[in-house]
């Protein structure tokens, strides 16, 4: 066999791994708004409109304490993905396990302990009437039962990425899913159960999805000995730092895309809706992208697990080169077919002229938007939560905001000139956190 055959066949394998990571993701991510839709649908053919919005905003106050908590998977993600790369990789790859469920149940059980002043505050945020209210009340009050395991998830998931179980991963999510749309139809219109039918429909997908997560955690790495020196002083105080610096990034992340909502919703009701019609295309590159970095992640980290600077830094430009193709597919689609996906989201021509004139901005979203997933998906491989909750606080406060203020007075399309100036900061500042790394040879340092 010839030294070019050779070489050809080394880089074919060599990026099907990285895709043979990232597209179970993909699919995986698919499930989700598919079920989305599944509860609306079923949700919306109930007798009052009412129910359909109880339940849509208790499981908005619910998903956002999910959101914010999924510093839990990446951390789990790239401690898994260096446990599975270091020599002692089992008995590493254990520990990480069982540091990581341990923070989800504690973390499951204080949204159970808290319950109540959670639903307190999400009323008064939220201001519904009063028969809104109830249902809302009676959605989150069984849905919340659901914590515990979702929290597991959210580890689990992180776990199984880093070590390149995202087949496993991609099985339980569509299990699950589908138990959930099926469970939806049996309770609701089998057995009555209205909201609540519903909300137990995800309580059980959701514990479903946690002991099937379990099941093949435990099967990856049986028969080692859980022990007490994984949860001494030091232990804790390198997850809570850690755990700590990514829950600070995310509510940052969270803070501009909830400044993104609420100032739009003050531009008047047109402009809110086309808010929501635009992120349903951050959501479809997202469904790509972040499968590129789910892949990268594990990749880095299990480089990283290895000490392999050099490898590392191959994995990133290799993930950079995927995301820049996925991007580059993203524009031209929405190129071409942007006002197509704008009249399938939407029948109200008003909304629908009102969001024509964003679409180059869209078109553009996706080539600026990839950095930082990418960049997002190294550090969250190396474990460097410093840099990602450092560059997110300074791309939000001296980028975004900046830049809603100095072009304000254009009126809602200011929101996307600063979201998209917000995402491009945090690839430009990740990308040259990852170089001063590099030139200091600290990649593969703690």
């Amino acid at each position: 066999m010839s030294r070019a055959h050779v070489t050809q066949r080394s880089f074919f394998d060599d990026h099907t791994r990285l895709l043979a990571l990232a597209l179970p993701m993909i699919l995986a991510n698919i499930t989700t708004p598919l079920l989305g839709l599944v509860d609306t649908a079923v949700l919306g053919h109930m007798s009052l409109p009412a129910m359909l919005a109880g339940a849509s905003v208790g499981a908005l106050i619910l998903t956002q304490i999910y959101w914010v908590c999924g510093f839990l998977r990446m951390s789990s993600t790239g401690l898994s993905a260096q446990a599975k790369g270091s020599p002692n990789n089992t008995l590493e790859s254990a520990k990480v396990l069982w540091q990581t469920v341990a923070v989800a149940v504690l973390l499951g059980g204080a949204v159970l302990a808290l319950q109540s002043p959670i639903l307190s505050l999400g009323l008064t945020l939220t201001q519904p009437n009063s028969e809104v209210a109830l249902h809302l009340q009676g959605y989150f009050s069984a849905r919340v039962w659901g914590a515990p395991a979702a929290m597991l998830n959210l580890a689990l998931v992180g776990w199984l990425v880093g070590q390149q179980k995202t087949r496993s991963v991609m099985t339980i999510q569509i299990v699950g899913n589908l138990l959930n749309a099926a469970l939806d139809v049996v309770f609701v219109f089998g057995f009555n159960l209205s909201v609540a039918g519903v909300a137990l429909a995800s309580v059980i997908a959701e514990y479903t999805m946690a002991m099937m997560a379990l099941a093949v955690a435990f099967k990856q790495v049986g028969g080692v000995t859980v022990r007490a020196s994984w949860f001494n002083r030091a232990a804790r105080k390198v997850l809570m730092k850690l755990n700590g610096d990514m829950l600070l990034r995310n509510l940052a992340l969270q803070g501009c895309l909830a400044f993104l909502t609420i100032q739009g919703a003050r531009y008047g009701e047109t402009s809110a809706a086309v808010n929501a019609i635009l992120m349903q295309f951050f959501v479809l590159i997202a469904l790509g992208l972040d499968g590129i970095a789910y892949g990268v992640e594990a990749l880095v980290g299990e480089a990283k697990g290895a000490s392999n600077r050099a490898e590392i830094k191959r994995r990133t430009y290799q993930g950079l080169a995927w995301s820049s193709g996925f991007a580059l597919i993203y524009s031209l689609i929405f190129y071409a077919g942007g006002e197509a996906i704008i009249q399938l989201l939407t029948e109200h021509d008003d909304i629908v002229n009102s969001a024509l004139p964003y679409l180059g901005l869209m078109v553009v979203l996706p080539l600026l938007a990839h950095w930082c997933f990418l960049y997002d998906g190294v550090f969250v491989g190396l474990t460097r939560a410093s840099a990602m909750r450092n560059t997110m606080i300074m791309s939000a406060l001296g980028v975004y905001f900046p830049v809603w203020y100095l072009t304000q007075q254009k009126g809602n399309v200011s929101l996307w000139y600063a979201l998209l100036a917000f995402l491009l900061a945090r690839g430009v500042t990740l990308a040259w956190s990852f170089y001063i790394l590099d030139q200091r040879n600290e990649l593969v340092s703690s």
